[in-house]
């Protein structure tokens, strides 16, 4: 697959909840190439949130320097959502807007001050309902939503947005077979349509799906990073997870077992 440049780098990224303790992640460094799918695997508390996080501005380093497409980002300032987009875990939505006029406040970036979403903004929140294969809850009041429903709406919330680079957090873990399997998908069709996705995830299964590039991480630090092939392997993963695991290859793609 030929990419095109940059879309994320990290030299020497350090960061700290608590500036009296010791740095939870030190000296990260990191490239993510545009156009790609890049997994972020891990265990519990392992800092892929938090690096999630500080790629999206949310959180500012302690030191070291954090770029997108090339630009340093400065300060702890949000990245435009027009540029990044963020799929959370969770996220707190107010009582009685229904999925579809969530899913509409995806297009807020790209509306003026006091604009109201025409007919082609309600049309790309169809379209993203569609995609994620959930339209006949459009009516339906969010926080009366299953998690597994609330998920797919926070991901077409994000469709809308038409962000160059999509970070998800996570994105399948309360998902079902089948809305696991749309998901991952919708992260192909994403990358054939030029986007970047970086996501989270502990499942290594997920990540040898769809990915072009593995991120191991491990207590705030990077444990390896490279192709599936090269990432997921027994002794990696064995390390990663401090159980005995068994791979396996499936159509050209590593499948983890635990033994």
């Amino acid at each position: 697959m030929k990419h095109i440049g940059t879309a994320i780098s990290a030299r020497g990224l350090s960061f700290s909840y608590d500036l009296k303790m010791p740095h939870f992640m030190d000296g990260l460094s990191l490239d993510i190439e545009e156009g790609s799918v890049c997994a972020i695997l891990g265990p519990n508390g392992s800092g892929k949130t938090t690096l999630l996080l500080l790629i999206l501005g949310m959180l500012r380093p302690v030191k070291g320097e954090l770029s997108i497409h090339t630009v340093p980002l400065q300060g702890k300032h949000r990245v435009p959502k027009h540029l990044v987009g963020l799929v959370p875990q969770e996220e707190s939505v107010a009582f009685g807007l229904s999925v579809f006029e969530y899913v509409l406040l995806g297009r807020a970036p790209h509306l003026g001050m006091l604009e109201q979403p025409g007919k082609a903004d309600r049309e790309l929140a169809a379209r993203a309902l569609d995609m994620v294969g959930i339209p006949h809850l459009k009516s339906r009041e969010v926080p009366s939503l299953s998690g597994g429903e609330r998920q797919l709406a926070m991901v077409a919330r994000v469709l809308v947005q038409e962000s160059h680079i999509m970070l998800m957090d996570e994105p399948t873990s309360h998902l079902d077979l089948g809305n696991t399997r749309r998901i991952l998908d919708l992260i192909r069709m994403l990358r054939q349509n030029g986007k970047t996705v970086v996501f989270s995830t502990h499942d290594p299964n997920a990540a040898a799906a769809v990915a072009d590039h593995v991120i191991l991480m491990k207590k705030g630090c990077i444990l390896s990073s490279g192709s599936p092939a090269d990432t997921l392997t027994q002794e990696f993963l064995s390390m990663l997870y401090g159980v005995d695991v068994e791979v396996a290859s499936v159509k050209g793609r590593p499948l983890v077992v635990i033994d």
